[in-house]
């Protein structure tokens, strides 16, 4: 590890004996200066680029078992959203969906990515397919892991209680307790997910100004109409038409409560002939519980002639 990178991240460890997640994190730290603060990504290996975008309260972290497994075959390209992981984390800024995916757009043009595979988990759905959507040509797969590309159809009581105001803001940025929960409500075996991996997913929030991304995140979430976010997924999700004849792999954790397996279905209405792999034991965290599973997975997609598909296959019509 660089010494830029050993720097980066002492800034987020509160405790010494915690150093032992980098670990798993072996990666260099780059940084794109963006408008309200520099965006860090990790970039390791050459050749076709695998773009992994994460969600909430994860952070490029999320992906290290691709990274490691991929980066000698592909360019592997994994940021952190402005507010998570090692990014900056400025007081005032634009939380919002569209800001993210203007960010990401920002990095794919900044290091001119071209035949994207783009792998998406939780709101790095709708944020790196809104990316794709803006820029198709530089896109040729897609790959989809427990996601949603929409306005939610529910909103799960446990995430609907975080909205709350003040309560809210005091439990997720104060305690810390949205992030706490998730590495065992994310998982269906919290068992499977190690006290070095719990570490690392909690490393950059540990204090109420580097939380602040994950409440506003959660606070992103529309329930109506009149929340700003979502016409914006109205939209993408009648966008969706624009990266149907790439190949799309879907791998689902089916235990999931949040994007639940009616997401799955959506999904599948955009993307009639994506592969689709179910994992019946796993939950919302997918490369924490089936990491083997999902790069195998993701092996044999890569490995599958990249060619579009027929106008019957895009327009849902049956061959």
């Amino acid at each position: 590890m660089s010494s830029q990178t050993k720097n980066s991240c002492s800034h987020v460890l509160a405790d010494p004996q915690s150093d032992d997640w980098q670990v798993e994190y072996p990666f260099e730290s780059r940084y794109l200066p963006l408008e309200g603060g520099r965006l860090h990504y990790v970039d390791e290996g050459a050749g076709q680029p695998l773009l992994m975008v994460h969600g909430n309260p994860t952070w490029s972290f999320y992906y290290r078992h691709l990274i490691r497994e991929f980066r000698c075959s592909h360019r592997a390209v994994a940021p952190d959203h402005i507010g998570c992981g090692l990014s900056d984390k400025p007081r005032h800024y634009n939380y919002r969906m569209a800001q993210h995916a203007d960010n990401l757009l920002h990095l794919i043009e900044h290091l001119d990515l071209r035949r994207i595979v783009l792998i998406v988990h939780d709101w790095g759905g709708a944020i790196g397919l809104r990316a794709a959507c803006a820029v198709p040509e530089r896109f040729e797969r897609i790959v989809l892991l427990n996601t949603g590309a929409f306005p939610p159809p529910y909103v799960p009581w446990r995430i609907g209680v975080c909205r709350t105001p003040l309560v809210g803001a005091v439990a997720l940025q104060g305690l810390n307790l949205f992030a706490l929960a998730a590495t065992r409500m994310a998982l269906h075996c919290p068992s499977r997910m190690s006290v070095r991996a719990k570490s690392g997913m909690l490393a950059p929030y540990d204090s109420w100004d580097h939380r602040r991304a994950i409440y506003r995140f959660v606070q992103d979430i529309p329930t109506n109409s009149s929340h700003p976010t979502w016409d914006d997924l109205v939209q993408l999700e009648r966008n969706l038409h624009v990266l149907a004849d790439l190949p799309t792999c879907m791998i689902w954790g089916m235990q999931d409560w949040c994007f639940r397996p009616s997401c799955l279905t959506r999904l599948r209405d955009h993307f009639p002939a994506a592969i689709v792999h179910e994992l019946s034991d796993v939950g919302h965290w997918v490369l924490e519980e089936a990491p083997e599973r999902v790069a195998t997975y993701l092996s044999g997609f890569l490995r599958t002639p990249a060619v579009p598909l027929p106008r019957s296959v895009r327009d849902g019509a049956p061959l």
